[in-house]
């Protein structure tokens, strides 16, 4: 074995090494949060999409080499972005369209509207 194939082998091993010391500073954040109180479930729920983002970027990026398929990746993020909008299109302005025969429900929490006697 040549001195410079050791050396990329031992370059390799640094760089996973660090994606795991990440990855573990990264598993600590979020046990950290999760006892950490916020008054909006919004911002709770940004802050955990945020560090599994982040997590899951790293795994996918270093440990299944990802991050050097630069133009593949891009186009598929690309066409997932274009249906997910159109999907969510779809979906919100499908939504008050009903087939034919169809009923729609009240949800239990709200009582059905009476309407108010008239008088003559």
């Amino acid at each position: 074995m040549d001195k410079t194939h050791s050396h990329d082998i031992s370059k390799h091993v640094k760089v996973y090494v660090s994606v795991f010391v990440a990855l573990l500073l990264g598993t600590i954040l979020t046990v950290a949060m999760y006892y950490q109180h916020f008054d909006s479930v919004a911002v709770t729920v940004t802050i955990a999409l945020f560090i599994a983002t982040v997590k899951a970027s790293l795994v996918a990026g270093f440990f299944m080499h990802l991050i050097s398929e630069k133009k593949a990746i891009y186009a598929i993020l690309l066409a997932t972005v274009f249906f997910f909008a159109g999907m969510t299109y779809l979906t919100v302005w499908s939504r008050r369209e009903m087939p034919r025969g169809t009923t729609y429900v009240r949800k239990v929490s709200q009582p059905p509207r009476v309407a108010a006697p008239t008088e003559h």
